[in-house]
């Protein structure tokens, strides 16, 4: 099942006091965004953040679940989703662990000449 929009957009407006973040959806389901940096999935309505040994030690009591079936384990994040504060200090110390995306090599296209 596909997440629902205005669940993303509820989640985004939670953990805007993280920085500058934007969602993109992808195959049906959303991407969390900083800069570059993907740092959680919103799949089936719920957020999954990527675990880092800081957020582990951060969240203590940590709830782990793919975000869809063949994924790695995430951090569930169900019932402190309500709580701002604590959302958005989770992404902040998640986005500071989190390695910067590795550059893109561009592929050359060449002709067969014939």
């Amino acid at each position: 099942m596909a997440s629902d929009k205005k669940f993303v957009e509820f989640v985004v407006s939670q953990i805007e006091n993280a920085g500058e973040i934007t969602a993109k959806s992808m195959f049906g389901e959303y991407g969390l965004f900083s800069g570059r940096k993907i740092f959680a999935l919103v799949c089936d309505n719920k957020l999954f953040i990527k675990p880092t040994k800081s957020g582990r030690i951060f969240i203590h009591d940590v709830v782990e679940a793919p975000p869809y079936p063949g994924a790695k384990l995430s951090f569930l994040i169900e019932d402190k989703l309500e709580d701002r504060e604590w959302i958005s200090n989770l992404v902040r110390i998640t986005i500071k662990d989190l390695p910067d995306p590795k550059e893109r090599k561009t592929k050359k296209i060449t002709k067969n000449k014939i």
